[in-house]
């Protein structure tokens, strides 16, 4: 018989709680909250699975990257800004630096060796992989009722080319213009009122692109640079950041199942179709929760292509009437049902939140969209095992 998630937990949390817990409580003293929901959260990732083994080759043999892996999700539970910070803690907490994977402070690595070590996991895209790993094997036959998506800016502290001074353009000479038989023609005629020309669609645009593309044609067609970025708050103002922008897919639970990073010029219409790609490889869901910002009928038209519901809130640019008389020019509102389940879609913004302030999305301090995406990943991976955890008995 095949086991649900809870009576899975249910029997994690019991070997955690009766086999894992009194043994290490026994060798380094009664383990804090901190302590107990790393060993948890490490237990729950398959961290040694994708990371490759350097024991028995030939030469000089590498630092265990299981043990540094470990450190930097212990580096997210624990909230710590810097790689520093966390060396310094493994070397004054003898639990932590057990829990890890090191037995005595001597043993620890150097600083370089955890940033060389950081730039492997982001070469290699580990985060990822282990993320992706989790969820399938946790949300596997579960049906999914909604999925929330949204972005949320990161900053980061490094230079982009639209900084740089642009070279001034040359001068054209304007040239007549001309029949097909060579004579002179004078000024084009101007506008002057009525109903204007009617413009072709453009065809060309990322959205009408994406929908015959493959996954991985879609994320390498999204820009990675670092840029600035705008947004209007709650209270309507205008806000600026330099970074980038983390886009989120959330499922009931505030599990994250797919995270995608871009420049903070991205909109964040250009990243739902592979959003949606991407989570419906990994999970089986009905509903997806989007906010005006997604409100375009190529994410409607591949959501629907899909299986799925979408309900977005209406964008309604340019309709302003609510007139009876005047159906066509009426705003589109959701109906009742859509309003309900669109309450749902907030959980995404709480997953924003959790992540920036308690597992070191607020503290970038690495420059590349490479390493930014690995160190955010650790924070999500750690944020995923957290949520996923809560849904069983507590710890």
């Amino acid at each position: 018989m095949r086991l649900t998630l809870f009576q899975q937990l249910s029997r994690f949390t019991h070997l955690l709680q009766t086999a894992l817990f009194p043994v290490l409580e026994a060798e380094v003293g009664k383990l804090g909250e901190n302590a107990r929901r790393l060993v948890a959260i490490l237990e729950l990732l398959p961290l040694e699975r994708y990371i490759p083994s350097s024991r028995g080759w030939n030469g000089r043999p590498a630092r265990d990257r299981v043990a540094i892996a470990s450190a930097f999700v212990a580096k997210a539970v624990y909230n710590l800004p810097r790689t520093r910070d966390l060396l310094d803690r493994l070397n004054s907490d003898e639990q932590l630096r057990l829990i890890c994977g090191w037995k005595r402070g001597e043993a620890l690595p150097h600083e370089s060796t955890f940033s060389r070590a950081f730039a492997e996991f982001a070469e290699m895209e580990l985060g990822q992989f282990v993320h992706e790993a989790l969820v399938r094997e946790t949300q596997e036959g579960r049906l999914i009722g909604h999925i929330a998506r949204d972005a949320t800016a990161i900053e980061a502290r490094e230079e982009f080319p639209g900084l740089s001074v642009k070279p001034a353009k040359e001068a054209r000479t304007p040239q007549p213009r001309r029949s097909l038989k060579g004579k002179k023609l004078g000024p084009p005629k101007r506008w002057k009122g009525g109903k204007p020309p009617r413009r072709p669609a453009n065809l060309d645009t990322r959205l009408h692109r994406q929908r015959s593309m493959g996954l991985e044609e879609m994320l390498k067609d999204l820009p990675r640079e670092c840029a600035i970025g705008a947004k209007k708050n709650s209270k309507g103002q205008e806000q600026y950041w330099r970074g980038y922008k983390l886009h989120l897919d959330v499922a009931d639970g505030q599990i994250p199942i797919s995270a995608v990073l871009t420049g903070a010029n991205v909109h964040d219409s250009q990243v739902a179709i592979p959003l949606a790609t991407m989570t419906s490889g990994r999970v089986t869901y009905c509903y997806e929760l989007m906010d005006a910002a997604y409100d375009a009928a190529e994410i409607l038209d591949h959501s629907r292509g899909m299986g799925h519901v979408p309900i977005v809130d209406p964008a309604n640019r340019g309709r302003k009437t609510t007139s009876a008389f005047l159906p066509g020019k009426a705003p589109r509102q959701l109906s009742w049902a859509e309003q309900d389940r669109y309450k749902e879609r907030t959980m995404v913004e709480r997953i924003n939140g959790r992540l920036k302030d308690e597992f070191g999305g607020r503290y970038v301090r690495v420059r590349g969209a490479a390493k930014v995406m690995a160190h955010l990943m650790f924070g999500v991976l750690a944020l995923t095992a957290d949520q996923i955890l809560r849904m069983g008995p507590g710890l």
